[in-house]
């Protein structure tokens, strides 16, 4: 086998065109066209993504192969998001990784758009990365899971949310708020300035590893509705901090429930909440105070992107597990 690899990897899944150019694990381009139109309805438009997704797919092609000074001939293995995502948005990626594999005749690679965010740690430009096994938590605006990790194609889910993901939680909230979409950034900035005891806010009683976070946004829109417009006004600092505080204690419990339950140490946190400022700093403690490492990947690659689907098509590719043209089905994703 090749010990040099060149995979052109694709992400679909939601509402950001990414592309990426990879040689082996290390990135040589990632391309990210995030879709700005869904701001204006305070969320993501499925069909208006898809929409999106096909006018931008191929300016973002021609970016990432002019950045990474690679040419389509050069490619040895298409890789692609499956699932889970939007349905519309996953076939568009999947029509055009089809085309290129079959055009270029050459491998085709099919993603678990959640394996992959836990792989992300493993891009060559992280400089800090476990050793198996280890137990995973991502987090994001989709899906909060956590994830024993046995090596780079064995995953077992032990803990899921029953409701909503945390950053479905950030981002609802926020918008109660009368905060822009995507909320949670902007709820992490404004935190620095906010008592995070200032409010308590409900935290639900769920056994094991699970997860649920309707029952925290029922509370605060309650809270929020109960209020006047000028309380809200002078104590927006507070109330961000407050309910950040809220959500990310969720996490570290269960962190710690984990912990408890395996007996492992290494965690990954990792998708678009890993990037929180706030739960990183509780990550820090944990550390310190618990002897729980965790392993965050770069931010640029914490949020949806192409490059975390490229490196774990060259694990599998090292491990000779590849897709099928002829397979239609995109709502059966790889486990």
């Amino acid at each position: 086998m090749n010990d040099e690899i060149y995979i052109l990897a694709i992400e679909t899944s939601c509402d950001d065109t990414s592309i990426a150019i990879m040689k082996n694990n290390a990135v040589l381009a990632n391309i990210v066209s995030s879709q700005q139109i869904h701001e204006l309805f305070g969320g993501v438009v499925p069909e208006l993504a898809s929409r999106e997704h096909d006018r931008l797919i191929v300016p973002v092609l021609r970016e990432a192969l002019h950045k990474s000074k690679i040419s389509l001939n050069q490619i040895d293995v298409i890789a692609y998001t499956r699932g889970p995502g939007l349905l519309g948005s996953l076939l568009v990626g999947s029509s055009f990784a089809k085309s290129l594999s079959l055009s270029l005749n050459i491998p085709l690679i099919e993603i678990n758009h959640m394996h992959a965010h836990i792989l992300s740690i493993f891009i060559e430009d992280n400089i800090d990365k476990p050793e198996f096994p280890f137990i995973a938590l991502t987090v994001s605006g989709g899906h909060t899971q956590l994830v024993l990790v046995e090596s780079p194609i064995k995953f077992t889910e032990i803990g899921t949310t029953l409701d909503d993901a945390a950053g479905e939680a950030f981002d609802k909230s926020g918008k109660i708020l009368g905060l822009d979409y995507p909320a949670g950034p902007t709820i992490d900035k404004i935190s620095k300035k906010g008592d995070p005891n200032r409010f308590i806010f409900a935290k639900p009683k769920v056994k094991g590893l699970n997860f649920s976070f309707s029952g925290l946004k029922t509370n605060f829109k309650n809270f929020i509705n109960s209020k006047s417009e000028d309380f809200i006004k002078n104590n927006i600092n507070h109330l961000c901090a407050s309910l950040q505080h809220t959500i990310v204690e969720i996490l570290i419990e269960k962190i710690l429930n984990a912990q408890k339950t395996y007996g492992i140490n290494d965690f990954v946190v990792c998708g678009g909440v890993s990037a929180n400022s706030y739960l990183r700093q509780k990550l820090l403690y944990l550390k310190d105070s618990q002897n729980i490492k965790s392993y965050l990947p770069n931010v640029s690659y914490s949020t949806d992107n192409a490059a975390m689907i490229g490196v774990n098509a060259y694990y599998k590719f090292k491990y000779s597990i590849f897709g099928e043209l002829s397979d239609q089905s995109i709502s059966r994703y790889p486990v």
